[in-house]
């Protein structure tokens, strides 16, 4: 069986988002969403070459996705991972996932009249589609000490992890970051952390507590007796340790004492804990490894109201310079002669 011109353009395309250096995770998000895209095209308009596409038929595969459930419809020819006994199999397609759809199909074929492969970019005016926007929770204190405390640290996969939370929490880095974290990218000196693989493939240093320096210091000890990986954070095999899986952990994890913690929502949190305690945005931003402090501005939008509370009460002028003082302030009525 022949593979059809759309898909060819696809692999193609593909290897230049690999040659520029993308994760793993975006590569695939990218290779899901088209793939599920031509399938489209071809049962329903019988189209197979990327030069016939138009803007209708994007408009139509909106609402497609819209009115089927996730999980339904699958990007390879024989689904796997049992889709069908997912708790949310069925359930309707969120915005930000259509919005994430229509973004990767629009940068395709930006690609393609970039490349001169089409004459015209038919998506070039398509609106994207205004995506979701979901209040991540602040965790409280005792709560991060339950989801910490909820590890067995006697075995190797959960005192890894362990330690990775912990890491994610004091830093900031993504959980992909972390994964290519090798020994020498680290400072037990100067507690300074390099991740060499990012999103944006820009290197930078997120810097970690003396707490934390302790906790790294000892598990690099205990990981070095029962593995000779050349990665911080291995499987227990000793390769390299998916994304997935540390998920998987920390659903787990926290599944036992009653919350739903993710990597990201750690991060979150130590974006949000960072402002709240005072830090400006700009360094935040470079911590995080954000493309722009736009982008870090949107934690605002994430603060409950007694965090706006603490805020307020850091930086209220009467706060900071009147009710502080020991005396009264005096106010003198200059006079004109």
């Amino acid at each position: 069986m022949s593979i059809s011109p759309f898909l060819i353009e696809i692999d193609r395309y593909m290897l230049d988002c690999s040659a520029k250096g993308l994760s793993s995770k975006t590569l695939k998000s990218y290779e899901q969403t088209l793939k599920l895209f031509a399938r489209y095209l071809l049962d329903n308009f019988e189209i197979n070459d990327v030069k016939s596409v138009k803007a209708e038929h994007i408009r139509a595969y909106i609402r497609s996705i819209e009115e089927r459930g996730k999980f339904e419809i699958s990007a390879a020819e024989t689904p796997v991972n049992y889709p069908e006994r997912r708790s949310d199999f069925g359930k309707p397609v969120s915005k930000t996932t259509i919005a994430n759809y229509v973004r990767n199909i629009k940068a395709f074929y930006s690609h393609l009249y970039s490349e001169q492969l089409i004459r015209s970019n038919p998506l070039k005016d398509l609106k994207n589609v205004k995506p979701e926007r979901k209040i991540k929770v602040m965790l409280e204190d005792n709560e991060l000490k339950q989801f910490f405390r909820s590890f067995d640290v006697t075995k190797f996969d959960q005192y890894r992890d362990w330690v990775i939370a912990r890491l994610i929490f004091d830093t900031g880095a993504r959980i992909g970051e972390l994964l290519e974290v090798v020994a020498s990218d680290i400072d037990l000196r100067g507690n300074a952390l390099l991740l060499r693989k990012t999103k944006n493939s820009k290197q930078r240093f997120v810097y970690y507590s003396e707490k934390t320096r302790k906790h790294l210091r000892s598990w690099l000890a205990y990981k070095d007796r029962y593995s000779d990986s050349i990665y911080v954070f291995p499987t227990n095999r000793g390769s390299k340790l998916r994304i997935e899986g540390v998920e998987r952990s920390f659903r787990l994890r926290s599944k036992d004492v009653g919350l739903q913690v993710t990597p990201h929502l750690l991060r979150n949190n130590f974006a949000k804990r960072y402002l709240v305690n005072g830090g400006d945005l700009a360094t935040l931003s470079r911590l995080l490894g954000h493309a722009n402090v736009d982008i870090t501005a949107q934690i605002y939008l994430d603060f409950a109201d007694k965090e706006v509370m603490k805020k307020y009460r850091q930086h209220s002028p009467l706060e900071l310079r009147y009710l502080n003082r020991k005396k009264p302030l005096v106010f003198v009525a200059l006079t004109t002669s």
